[in-house]
């Protein structure tokens, strides 16, 4: 194409015209970056899944292999390193305690091991660049509050189980920031009774469900109209019932009740008939003793969360099957 040149007002010769510059390219936002790489990581872990280099929790679930694979590389793990430092606990992914500890010392955080017997044991840590260590321990006898000892893990490797739980604790007091992704240790989340970065004593003083009601937020919305919903999943609440609970744990609020019951009658439970089949699974979810609970107003606010993703579970294999 042959260029023209433009006479101005003073029959000068203006420079030819240049064509404009091509507008730069957009890069991709960041969280089409992110959906690109899941695609990539699921095509992965359809093959990964099949092997022996995936947890037991993982095998033949190319769909958690891939959320580990993710949640792995936000914590700058590769690939199959995540693999290999991770669990599925009742549904939620979690590092290793040896994992964390790694995780960690590699982001300059220091963690040391003080002193470490069949009976407590005690760690401290240092955030990079900081000059002061924090301390945390862990007994038996805190373990035994809790009600942990009966766990098979804790009969038989008690030291190492007290290790974990100092892991935890001492990991998230000085860079929980580097743990944004999974927050607690697979050890922890394998006890049935808390998330605790360390052990709460329980209260010996006893509640009514009244004044633990008067704390409950209400739910924003209520419930479906075609749904009737009970206040409990497992059972009636009456207002003057004396209940037994953690009084420093964050009890279960209505809106998961709700939640609970909705899941418990789509599964097929509702009704008084159900009520033992009820408390039966949710135990069973826990892993605890089928008698373990007696009425939902016992579980926290973690315990309800577990139950609604055990439950949540059954109820995809049940329409997977159907």
């Amino acid at each position: 194409m042959t260029d023209i040149a433009v006479r101005d007002e003073n029959n000068a010769v203006a420079a030819p015209t240049q064509p404009s510059p091509a507008m730069p390219a957009m890069a991709p936002s960041a969280l089409v970056q992110w959906a690109f790489e899941a695609r990539q990581a699921a095509q992965i872990a359809e093959s990964l899944s099949k092997t022996s280099f995936v947890p037991a929790s993982m095998r033949g679930k190319p769909g958690d292999v891939t959320a580990a694979i993710l949640a792995g590389q936000e914590l700058g793990l590769q690939p199959m390193a995540s693999l290999r430092s991770m669990d599925v606990i009742q549904g939620t992914p979690a590092l290793r305690a040896h994992a964390m500890r790694g995780l960690l010392q590699s982001q300059g955080h220091s963690i040391q091991l003080v002193e470490s017997t069949e009976a407590h044991c005690t760690m401290r840590g240092r955030r990079k660049g900081e000059a002061e260590w924090q301390e945390v321990t862990w007994t038996l006898e805190q373990a035994k509050q809790l009600g942990l000892l009966g766990k098979d893990q804790w009969k038989k490797q008690p030291k190492n189980m007290l290790m974990a739980r100092c892991t935890g604790a001492i990991s998230r007091l000085i860079a929980a920031d580097a743990l944004y992704a999974m927050p607690y240790a697979a050890e922890e989340l394998g006890d049935e009774n808390g998330l605790e970065a360390a052990a709460p004593q329980r209260s010996a003083g006893r509640v009514t469900s009244a004044e633990i009601l008067a704390n409950v937020p209400k739910p924003v919305s209520g419930p479906p109209a075609d749904r009737p919903v009970s206040p409990s999943p497992v059972d009636t609440v009456e207002p003057d019932a004396e209940v037994s609970v953690d009084a420093t744990a964050e009890v279960v609020s209505r809106e998961q009740q709700r939640r609970m019951f909705a899941l418990f009658n789509d599964l097929g439970y509702s009704g008084d008939e159900n009520r033992q089949n009820r408390l039966a699974i949710t135990a069973e979810i826990l892993e605890l003793a089928p008698d373990a609970i007696e009425s939902s107003n016992d579980l926290t606010a973690a315990d309800a969360d577990l139950v609604i993703a055990g439950l949540e579970t059954r109820m995809a294999k049940q329409q997977a099957g159907a």
